[in-house]
């Protein structure tokens, strides 16, 4: 079925305890078609003959050779699918240890409608011919009682029909996509229109507490807007029009314009200041840009907000570690005083983030904004946002656009390196951060002392790099050897002393993330390092992760052979990594948060006045 020419588990309700799991055959489905493309998609001006060994050293790697790399990410798919159809189809997930099956997504068949748009990109009729028969006969229904997680249906179901549909134009998925959001309605029943945890989509009743998390209410812009257009049916348009427009009109002053963690569903107004780009917030951010891209660059209020979110990133969020100088991403904390702090926490989740930069510098004229009608005043005009414009002013001085690809490639190269550290070749769940100082400091709130940590933020070395004249690379994207521990400390986590940071939750949950991002810097920089550095995450996923019926998720990552659990990975981007062919272009498509992809497409002037689009 040809593509069209022109375009884990849920969060906790728990506020203390949301985490993000993206579950996982269906990052395996991910990470696989993402290394297949990588494998095959070549680059002009590497003529496909030269890549490296994932540090720099170049070796040679003729195009037939990532072709095959890309046809065996394509049979670690149809290993992994097969063993989901013979022991766990029609349920959500197929347990590849114990050959069973779980129902964590309403018990609908996840794992087929997350496969969908990858057995098209893929070339696997047999297969799509079984999934579409299973589509047509799932019912949307749930008992009395049980209620579905909004936020994982629209990204993992819906998502799936649409991106189904766009490369098929099977309508039967558009059909499906419409029962479903109408269905699932009920869970905008709210004073601002922002969407509560979870519906039955039988009963009509809704759950979750009045405190919503950002990445729950805010990843839906995408599916509801394609949905708008491919049906012309303003009510969906207006369930994304609503929460664009509260964002619009928050006050952000205290996260200077970055979309904070928690919002009261009732005011539409956010609590607290606690900014993250990992749990409970990253596909938020991500769907500031990318809802910008796909409506054909004409949603600016998007853009902004995602101009206000990096800068506050690069400025506050981005630091080097002391010894290696490798660059992370961490969140922001509040204490007990309203003061915010840097946990120097570093999550795997967080690695979207360099895929979303490149994006953004490969997309926006980040150099000239002024070209697209985007000037200071938008980022901040009177200090609506807190300290946006300060923030924005200390970049004035760098190509924006240079700027944003680097912290990128530091970002990216750093994720890599967290798997090439381990001695599985997988990397960790969540990590933290060595800093360069530590002192005591006295509370006089709290009468007490405490231990005050300082590290080194990005923008500072940033500053004296180039006020050296800029000699060698920027801080953070020299590049750097793996630093592998044949032995380990009593407790199973290494010394951070050399690596310059401990391991804070040592799973490997198979997550696309870092293959995500390898994927897109390979698409924007043509540099083949990003295809090798991922063909070695696909060599360790299939020496530590296989067993007979699919993979498994990692308990330690630190330790080898590794010992196993049952979950199931996602294998999308990896394909993607490796083929030659381009069959998702960035100027023509948009992936939502897992991994389906959109295409690019603009309003008529009848859509715009009966949506009432600004």
């Amino acid at each position: 079925m040809p593509l069209l020419a022109e375009p884990s588990e849920m969060y906790h309700r728990h506020l203390s305890t949301i985490v993000r799991h993206r579950r996982n055959l269906l990052y395996g489905a991910v990470l696989l078609l993402c290394i297949y493309l990588l494998n095959r998609t070549l680059s002009v001006r590497d003529s496909g003959m030269m890549t490296s060994d994932g540090v720099g050293k170049a070796v040679i790697r003729p195009p037939q050779a990532w072709e095959e790399s890309a046809a065996q990410v394509r049979r670690a798919f149809l290993h992994a699918y097969h063993g989901y159809e013979r022991y766990a189809a029609p349920h959500d997930e197929l347990l590849p240890i114990r050959n069973h099956h779980s129902d964590i997504f309403n018990g609908w068949g996840v794992t087929i409608f997350d496969s969908l748009d990858t057995m098209l990109i893929m070339g696997l009729q047999n297969e799509y011919s079984r999934a579409v028969e299973m589509v047509q006969k799932i019912e949307f229904s749930l008992p009395d009682g049980k209620f579905v997680p909004y936020f994982e249906t629209i990204i993992r179901y819906l998502g799936g029909l649409l991106s189904a549909y766009a490369m098929s134009q099977n309508q039967l998925f558009l059909d499906r996509a419409d029962e479903l959001t109408l269905k699932l309605d009920p869970i905008f029943n709210t004073t601002s229109g922002l969407a509560l945890f979870g519906v039955n989509p039988s009963t009509r009743q809704t759950t979750g507490p009045e405190i919503g998390i950002l990445a729950e209410i805010a990843s839906l812009q995408l599916e509801y807007s394609y949905l708008a257009k491919l049906t012309g049916k303003k009510e969906h348009f207006q369930r994304a029009g609503t929460l664009i427009k509260a964002f619009k009109n928050a006050n952000l002053k205290r996260t200077s314009g970055m979309l904070p963690v928690e919002w009261n569903l009732t005011s539409a107004e956010p609590l607290g200041a606690h900014i993250s780009v990992g749990a409970q917030a990253d596909s938020a951010h991500e769907y500031l840009l990318k809802q910008y891209l796909m409506t054909a660059k004409t949603d600016k209020t998007s853009l902004k907000m995602y101009l206000r979110a990096t800068t506050h990133i690069i400025t506050k969020l981005l630091y080097l570690s002391p010894t290696r100088h490798l660059l992370y991403v961490t969140d922001e904390a509040m204490d007990k005083t309203g003061n915010a702090y840097p946990t120097h926490t570093f999550e795997h989740l967080s690695c979207f983030l360099p895929g979303l930069l490149a994006l953004g510098a490969h997309t926006l004229p980040l150099d000239n904004l002024e070209s697209i009608g985007i000037h200071l005043d938008d980022i901040d005009a009177s200090g609506t946002f807190g300290s946006a414009r300060i923030n924005h002013e200390r970049l004035a001085g760098y190509n924006l656009k240079k700027l944003h690809l680097w912290a990128a490639e530091g970002l990216a190269q750093t994720c890599y390196l967290t798997y090439a550290d381990q001695p599985t070749g997988l990397g960790p769940d969540e990590m933290i951060f060595k800093t360069s100082a530590t002192k005591k400091l006295w509370d006089p709130v709290a009468s007490q002392w405490r231990t005050s940590t300082h590290g080194t933020l990005w923008m500072d070395a940033m500053k004296r790099w180039k006020g050296s004249g800029s000699r060698g690379a920027p801080p953070g994207l020299e590049e750097k050897l793996p630093i592998i521990h044949e032995g380990y400390a009593p407790n199973g986590r290494s010394s951070p002393k050399d690596r310059d940071y401990t391991i804070k939750k040592g799973a490997y949950l198979l997550r696309p993330e870092t293959v995500e991002s390898l994927y897109i810097l390979w698409r924007v920089t043509g540099d083949l390092k990003w295809r090798e550095r991922g063909w070695k995450i696909f060599m360790a996923i299939e020496e530590e992760t296989k067993t007979p019926s699919g993979y498994a998720s990692v308990t330690a990552v630190d330790v080898s052979p590794a010992r196993l659990y049952d979950d199931m990975p996602r294998l999308k981007y990896l394909y993607l990594l490796f083929i030659n062919e381009d069959p998702i272009p960035l100027d023509k498509w948009v992936f939502n948060t897992e991994a389906h992809p959109f295409p690019v497409f603009e309003w008529t002037a009848k859509e715009r006045e009966e949506f009432e689009i600004d």
